[in-house]
């Protein structure tokens, strides 16, 4: 009996002892997945955030190089050539202007019959430069309007409607006086002054210039050419400036007329009966089998 019941109690020790040994074995392996489950969460959290920096930054890095030479490229005048917002592309001269100021095809493909328009001595009113510009575009022509500073100082309005109608302003001095009697010196105000009141009208300096009453020299000459502008004079006179002539558009239809050739570098005014005789000009003109040369096309020098 005594046998029995040690044996009882023995198998009893066993079944313990084996229950024991099977909750830790269940506890340790639950610790040990909820410790690997957290380290896994910890890694994905640590790579979530990083990653979205490290894209970031690359972005950044490539970024940059492809804005700082746009900025460098539209701040380098080296080249010559206006690479600001806005900026007109450049173009291939297809004329030249002589030593005694006609305008020259550059090759045998270039039309040679044809007429550059010109008007000095303004900006004066509003009306007569819309009329203008209207008789232009209606005959598709460009012209070069030579103003004086201190009419473009009283009217500055005017510089940045003809430019915004697409038309060209050229320097034609400060004051309207003889430069050729002037100095150096008075000579690069008279210039450089016109050249910086247009640019701040319409943001670009002029290209072209033509002395008051086509009087230069070489001092003239050579401050224009500081300048990069083209000197000219003309090369045909419309003589609407003369007293005779006031108030007559015929007469200065008929003055152009007689003195046509091809090339022409045609001189007129800012005047009322300029104006009223520009459509009958440029219809004559046409009818004679010339057109109307694109000033931005004529090479800025001499040859």
């Amino acid at each position: 009996m005594v046998r029995k019941r040690t044996a009882l109690l023995l198998a009893c020790c066993l079944m313990l002892s084996a229950c024991g040994n099977n909750g830790m074995d269940q506890k340790q392996s639950t610790a040990t997945e909820v410790g690997n489950d957290r380290a896994a969460q910890q890694n994905e959290t640590s790579g979530a955030v990083s990653t979205p920096k490290e894209g970031t930054e690359k972005a950044t890095e490539t970024d940059k190089p492809e804005a700082e030479p746009d900025v460098d490229k539209s701040a380098d005048p080296s080249d010559g050539t206006d690479k600001s917002p806005g900026a007109e592309a450049p173009v291939e001269p297809k004329y030249h202007m002589n030593k005694v100021y006609r305008i020259v095809p550059n090759d045998e493909s270039v039309p040679e019959k044809v007429v550059l328009l010109t008007f000095d001595d303004g900006p004066k009113d509003e009306t007569m430069i819309n009329q203008m510009i209207d008789t232009l575009d209606k005959h598709d022509a460009k012209a070069i309007f030579f103003v004086n500073g201190y009419r473009a100082k009283a009217h500055p309005e005017l510089l940045k409607l003809i430019h915004d109608r697409g038309q060209i302003i050229g320097n034609h001095s400060w004051d309207h006086i003889d430069l050729k009697k002037e100095t150096k010196q008075t000579v690069k105000k008279q210039i450089g002054d016109v050249q910086q009141i247009v640019k701040e009208a319409t943001g670009s300096e002029p290209k072209f210039f033509r002395p008051p009453f086509g009087s230069g020299g070489d001092t003239v000459k050579e401050v224009a050419l500081n300048h990069d502008l083209l000197f000219m004079t003309w090369s045909n006179g419309s003589l609407d400036w003369e007293s005779k002539n006031k108030n007559k558009p015929d007469a200065v239809v008929s003055n152009v007329l007689e003195q046509l050739h091809p090339g022409s570098n045609i001189l007129m005014h800012e005047l009322p009966w300029t104006v009223e005789a520009l459509d009958t000009l440029l219809t004559k003109l046409e009818a004679k089998g010339y057109g109307f040369v694109d000033p931005q096309f004529i090479e800025p020098k001499i040859r």
